[in-house]
C-alpha cells in the first residue's frame, strides 16, 4: 500500500500542487493538520490561497485522512469535504498500525498507554522532517511543504510504500537527507 503523508500546508495551494506528483498512485493521503490557515506566528506561505487549496483537496481522487492541527478551525471544515476536526486518525494496513496527529499535544518521550500496539506514529506541527525508531515504534514527521523550518529550509512531505518510509524534498525532487545527519524529528512543542 502506498500512502502520501503531508502536514502543515497552511493554505498554500503551491505546496499542495508540488506534492501532487508523489500522490499519484497513492492509495491514501494522510494530512497531519494545519490545512488552510497560515496561523498568526507564520508568514503567508508562497501560493497562499486557502479557498483554492480547499477546492484542490476536494478534487483529489485519493481518500484523505486528516488529523486536526492547532490552526484548523470549524470554519475550515465548511470548505473541505473530508472530516478534518478529529485530533487523531488511525489507519491500519498490512504493514502498519498508524496513529496520525498534529503533534502539539503528544510528546515523543511521553506517549500515552493507548499508543501501545501502534507501530507508526505520524505528526507534523514543527515543520521539521524526521524519522526515528524508539523501541517498537517509528515516529515520522513529514515536515512542511509550505513553511519549512528544517535546517536547509527544504519543503518536504513523506511517502510510505509498503514497509519503506521516505521523506521527499519537493524542491530538489528527490529523497531528503538532513544536512546534519540527524534524522530525529523535533517533536517538542513550538
Amino acid at each position: 500500500m502506498k500512502i502520501g503523508v503531508i502536514s502543515d500546508t497552511h493554505g498554500s495551494l503551491t505546496a499542495w500542487q508540488n506534492a501532487q506528483e508523489y500522490f499519484e498512485g497513492a492509495d491514501l493521503i494522510i494530512h497531519c493538520g494545519d490545512l488552510l490557515y497560515h496561523g498568526p506566528r507564520n508568514p503567508l506561505p508562497p501560493g497562499y490561497d486557502p479557498a483554492k487549496l480547499a477546492t484542490a483537496v476536494n478534487q483529489t481522487r485519493q481518500r484523505i485522512v486528516f488529523a486536526k492541527g492547532n490552526c484548523d478551525s470549524e470554519v475550515d471544515q465548511l470548505m473541505v469535504n473530508f472530516p478534518i476536526m478529529a485530533p487523531y486518525a488511525q489507519v491500519f494496513t498490512p504493514d502498519w498500525q498508524i496513529l496520525a496527529h498534529h503533534g502539539h499535544t503528544l510528546d515523543i518521550d511521553d506517549m500515552p498507554g493507548w499508543t501501545h500496539g501502534v507501530n507508526l506514529i505520524i505528526s507534523g506541527h514543527t515543520h521539521r522532517p524526521g524519522i526515528i525508531r524508539k523501541g517498537q515504534q517509528i515516529f515520522l514527521n513529514p515536515g512542511s511543504p509550505a513553511l519549512p523550518k528544517n535546517e536547509d529550509l527544504a519543503p518536504t512531505m513523506a511517502l510510505i510504500d509498503g514497509q519503506r518510509i521516505s521523506i521527499i524534498d519537493l524542491e530538489k525532487r528527490k529523497e531528503w537527507k538532513p544536512e546534519t545527519g540527524d534524522r530525529r524529528p523535533d517533536m517538542a512543542h513550538s
